[in-house]
């Protein structure tokens, strides 16, 4: 082959790549200068009751369990968040100048919320929901921007760095990222549904941001459905060790047959008897962001929530083949002792669980001891938020009530706490005890 032919094909073969990549960086730098088009042009005045509207919005949106660790100031930033290579820790979002976001202008603030870029160009991580934020309004982003300003106190806490090192730190493929799944906009209400189902629906997908926990996500970790419209919105996902549960209409596999009252009573107290009760990241959210919202809201959210149409998964099972409360104190005793299957389940069980589950496993009748018997948590086929109370333990806190599980990680090693697990499933939830100790070692946390 002639030389000047292939010097020709090698440099096409090394300048397609380079075209594509230069194609692309245009197309972002396009996207991203029209983004700048639709960012708020109007002045901010700052008013008592604009920091109130957003005090309101920063609950609803759950800001401080994210941005927040246990014994620090609020806002500060720090929790680690896992990722497949390590961890990545919030940021501080106070008005500190230097390690917060105080010299962040509204435009600025307004690009971090809604399209994921900080104020230096770089990107934010998805583990921030910016891709539910996308959805407020104009008028909720400046009265957010209010709040942080002038309404949270600064904090000089400096910013950690990611655990895992260069490249994997590069934030470049994150722009390429959003162009493919940050699907930008403010909510559009929908005229044919009323005023609250819009103020529901704006709720449920922005603020509350309830996908980005309940929607499985895909092979780039972006969530699958942001609304309504796809089968996929809220029909469960796993995160974090935790199996967010389906919250669809589905009757089986989700929440179908909860009234608007239990929804809201769940969203307001963590608590509902006979049907679920608040742990893991549901627990923080309801003790930090739900239980402080209005009534009005919380009915607007279970009005919309209602409506998500069903998706059947595979995670549950038909509450007709729970186990039923049949044990009398005496038929607990005997299989202790090994007259009946699974003794050491039982006894555990005896030691640890029946002084406040009861018994016969159906807590008290005002669930602030929950029944085991129709658990949602013994009825799902994977075993994670189970092993996960069981280890952690759970706490809620509502301003009223004050629900709280110990942990008995210190307490059982990961055979016993395999052993009552399966236990519990066959004596008061779905009958398969799959648990094995090796499933409890993978969840148990690091000292």
């Amino acid at each position: 082959m002639p030389l000047r032919r292939r010097s020709k094909i090698i440099v096409t073969f090394l300048g397609l790549p380079l075209l594509i990549v230069l194609l692309g960086a245009l197309f972002i730098w396009h996207s991203e200068a029209k983004d700048s088009d639709a960012l708020i042009s109007a002045p901010l005045v700052i008013t008592p009751e604009r920091i109130e509207q957003g005090k309101a919005l920063a609950i609803a949106s759950d800001c401080v369990a994210c941005h927040s660790t246990t014994g620090s100031k609020p806002f500060a930033g720090g929790l680690p968040m896992p990722l497949p290579m390590g961890n990545i820790y919030s940021t501080n979002i106070t008005p500190d100048k230097e390690h917060g976001i105080g010299n962040y202008s509204l435009q600025e603030f307004q690009r971090a919320v809604q399209y994921g870029i900080r104020r230096d160009g770089g990107n934010l991580y998805p583990a921030m929901p910016y891709t539910a934020y996308a959805k407020l309004t104009p008028d909720d982003i400046q009265s957010l921007y209010a709040y942080f300003m002038q309404g949270v106190p600064a904090v000089a806490q400096e910013n950690r760095k990611p655990d895992f090192p260069w490249p994997l730190t590069l934030r470049f493929p994150l722009k390429v990222w959003n162009q493919l799944f940050l699907s930008k906009g403010v909510y559009q209400n929908k005229p044919e549904q009323s005023a609250e189902w819009n103020r529901g629906a704006y709720l449920v997908q922005g603020a509350a941001h309830c996908g980005t926990c309940h929607t499985p996500r895909g092979l780039a970790m972006q969530e699958k459905a942001y609304d309504e419209t796809s089968k996929h919105y809220l029909a469960g996902a796993a995160l974090g060790g935790w199996q967010a549960y389906n919250i669809t209409s589905d009757p089986h596999s989700g929440i179908g047959t909860w009234t608007k009252a239990e929804i809201v009573q769940y969203l307001h107290t963590g608590n509902v008897p006979n049907k679920a009760q608040a742990a893991g990241g549901m627990a923080e959210a309801v003790t930090h962001s739900f239980s402080k919202m209005s009534d009005a809201d919380l009915q607007a959210m279970a009005t919309y929530l209602v409506t998500v149409p069903a998706y059947q998964d595979q995670q549950t099972v038909a509450r007709s083949s729970f186990g039923q409360p049949t044990m009398d104190y005496q038929d607990v005793r005997f299989a202790a002792q090994g007259g009946k299957a699974a003794p050491t389940g039982a006894e555990l069980y005896l030691n640890h669980c029946a002084s406040c589950h009861g018994k016969t496993g159906v807590g008290t009748p005002d669930g602030y001891y929950p029944s085991m018997v129709h658990n949602s948590v013994l009825g799902a086929k994977d075993a994670h938020n189970l092993i996960q109370v069981m280890l952690n333990g759970a706490e809620v806190e509502n301003g009223k009530d004050h629900y709280f599980m110990p942990a008995f990680a210190g307490e059982l090693n990961d055979e016993e706490l395999a052993t009552l697990a399966n236990y519990v499933t066959v004596t008061f939830g779905h009958g398969a005890g799959t648990v094995s100790a090796h499933d409890v070692k993978k969840l148990r946390p690091a000292h």
